[in-house]
């Protein structure tokens, strides 16, 4: 895992990243942290999300955004890492991040991954715990953690 310092959305917009990553609950409540500024930024991300069920069935599953502005062509990804945005504790599922991620590996090999703390901010999981995940399932990836830095 590489880690960076920036703003996500920024350096993918730039053309940083040909796939950029970011945990989503089960709700289609796309309100709040990263996946609010996805939602501002890519619409398409937010449309690709209510299209699946409202329904903790995709817990671990992942939908897909194609975006193609101008030269930016990339691919959004809501990885349903939680099941619902409020409750106490950790709302993180660990083995829906390793389910996802698996996915991102599957369809995205060799491209370039982008992603936030999945499920360490406002899910309240252990970074500690799910950057282990990310680095195995996407163990010969080109993949970086960006750290959110204006």
């Amino acid at each position: 895992m590489q880690t960076i310092k920036g703003d996500l959305i920024a350096l993918a917009e730039a053309g940083g990243f040909d796939v950029i990553v970011h945990g989503c609950n089960c709700r289609h409540a796309m309100d709040a942290g990263i996946a609010k500024q996805i939602k501002a930024h890519f619409p398409e991300a937010y449309a690709a999300d209510c299209a699946t069920p409202e329904s903790a069935g995709k817990l671990g599953q992942i939908s897909v955004a194609e975006i193609g502005r101008d030269r930016l062509k990339l691919f959004v990804v809501n990885a349903y890492t939680q099941d619902n945005w409020q409750g106490s504790g950790v709302l993180a599922d660990y083995a829906a991040i390793c389910s996802a991620m698996r996915q991102v590996k599957q369809r995205f090999s060799g491209l370039r991954i982008g992603y936030p703390k999945i499920g360490a901010g406002l899910a309240r999981g252990d970074w500690s715990v799910i950057a282990a995940i990310i680095d195995e399932e996407l163990a010969g990836e080109t993949h970086t953690l960006v750290e959110y830095a204006r």
